[in-house]
């Protein structure tokens, strides 16, 4: 769940300023707000009071009633919407705040991915009651879903059992892979698109290109179990 919460975020939010404007000047102040700007947490938060720099990618303003305005903003994950409201009301010039937020968007997943409490209660029942695991299929999604927007690389099937048990992946196991850098979160899959791990590039991938051994990938989280693939390492007594 860390590696999903840490991506971008996208809100419907309702902003209420706290006085008369005129609409197209307000759109031209509010874009103002689009790229990098530094924020300090408000006082109300479960995190320290300390000036951060967040992006915020887009905003759009979906509609407007006297002194509401409704905004669909996408941003940095960690990005305060209700910080957002009151800066632009002190930009505005007379002040503003947030009066309801909506998140539609982590990372990949949407609201389209949503499912009721409900539905997932009822999908179970009838997986374990009823030997149906229709509605549970409907429900699941690959775990390999999550890895969406991490960079992939892709192991040799002689490399994945070691992986699973914590080994660093070197260059030799890998066969294949998209473009990151040092330090990024990298998705390390079988040839079958099987996740295997989640880790921290060691080195970038330019210089992957000449590299014959080495440490390339130390894994964070094993996701898959252990001896799924044959062994061809030695464990040491």
């Amino acid at each position: 769940m860390s590696y999903i919460s840490s991506s971008g975020k996208e809100y419907v939010c309702l902003m209420q300023v706290h006085c008369d404007f005129n609409i197209d000047e307000l759109k031209q102040l509010i874009s103002k707000f689009i790229g990098i700007i530094y924020q300090k947490p408000p006082v109300r938060s479960s995190v320290k009071r300390r000036t951060r720099k967040k992006k915020i990618y887009d905003i759009e303003i979906l509609d407007t009633d006297k002194r509401f305005i409704l905004l669909r903003i996408s941003s940095d994950p960690g990005t305060y919407m209700r910080k957002l409201c009151h800066d632009i009301g002190v930009i505005l010039g007379c002040g503003a705040h947030m009066r309801e937020l909506r998140r539609i968007r982590s990372g990949i997943f949407t609201e389209k991915n949503l499912v009721t409490l409900q539905e997932i209660s009822e999908a179970l029942y009838m997986w374990k009651n009823c030997k149906d695991e229709s509605d549970l299929r409907k429900i699941l999604l690959p775990m390999e879903y999550a890895t969406c927007g991490m960079p992939k690389i892709l192991i040799d099937d002689n490399a994945v059992d070691a992986i699973s048990y914590g080994a660093m992946l070197t260059a030799p196991g890998i066969v294949a892979y998209q473009r990151f850098r040092v330090k990024d979160t990298v998705a390390i899959l079988t040839l079958k698109g099987e996740l295997v791990a989640i880790g921290e590039a060691d080195v970038d991938s330019q210089k992957l290109v000449d590299m014959k051994k080495g440490v390339v990938v130390k894994p964070k989280r094993v996701l898959m179990p252990r001896d799924i693939y044959p062994r061809s390492w030695k464990k040491h007594e």
